[in-house]
């Protein structure tokens, strides 16, 4: 009678953190002398790796409107300002655009801004932290919230000094006779119009902000919390840098 051989079933591990600055994943099947592929990673329902990069994905796909936006905004700048027209008496080519000089608080905004940065990164770094991650996994209270709330909290005030201080700006060049009304001349109303753009995207980060301190909480899975931290991360690094690209063609229309 012939024998036949059953293969046992493959026993598939806990879950565990990743590290890195990675998500939780799951490892690799083990026992019963299974292969280890790289398609045992995934589940049905995707990995938390995969979850993950959906949500970097909208993240970028959005920031990358945005960018052009400013793009757009910037390309009208350097236009305007090397824009010409006819002089009715004299038939002379001259341009009407009267530099500004940018309120000195500008830079100081833009250093509380790096900032803030450094300590959203710090947030992100500790909600991945290997150790805080793999404690939180296992139900042993949540180290890593505790590591990152601080962070991100910091990250809320310092954004809220910097449109403030964006907003204190904008009074400091009305009292200097550039007001943003009909009078305004192109140098300032373009100081304005970028300026006011992406204080308007940071306000918005600041709400995201405050979702993720709130998510830190509310959130009961580990890698929803790690995902929140980490999409408001990326969204807030990317206006950091803009800001400092913008900071640079104001400067260079002086």
């Amino acid at each position: 009678m012939p024998v036949t051989f059953t293969r046992t079933p493959t026993e598939i591990e806990r879950k565990e953190p990743g590290i890195g600055g990675k998500p939780p994943v799951d490892r690799r099947p083990t026992g019963g002398g299974g292969g280890g592929g790289d398609d045992d990673w995934h589940g049905p329902r995707g990995s938390a790796r995969d979850r993950l990069h959906r949500f970097r994905f909208f993240v970028f796909f959005g920031l990358s409107a945005d960018m052009m936006a400013f793009a757009v905004l910037v390309v009208f700048f350097f236009a305007r300002q090397t824009s010409r027209h006819l002089a009715p008496r004299t038939f002379e080519m001259i341009g009407d655009w009267r530099p500004i000089l940018l309120p000195p608080i500008v830079y100081l905004n833009t250093a509380v801004l790096v900032l803030s940065s450094l300590t959203m990164e710090m947030a992100r770094r500790g909600i991945f932290h290997e150790i805080d991650a793999l404690e939180e996994w296992f139900g042993l209270g949540k180290p890593a919230v505790k590591r990152a709330r601080p962070w991100l909290a910091a990250t809320l005030i310092l954004g809220g000094l910097f449109v403030a201080g964006q907003m204190e700006a904008w009074r400091q060049l009305t009292a200097e006779g550039f007001a943003f009304d009909r009078w305004a001349t192109p140098a300032s109303y373009f100081f304005y119009l970028i300026t006011g753009l992406h204080a308007l995207h940071l306000v918005l980060g600041v709400v995201f902000l405050g979702f993720c301190l709130c998510a830190l909480s509310l959130l009961k899975q580990v890698q929803a919390r790690q995902i929140a931290v980490d999409a408001t991360a990326w969204y807030w690094h990317t206006m950091g840098l803009a800001w400092l690209l913008l900071l640079g063609v104001l400067a260079a229309g002086q």
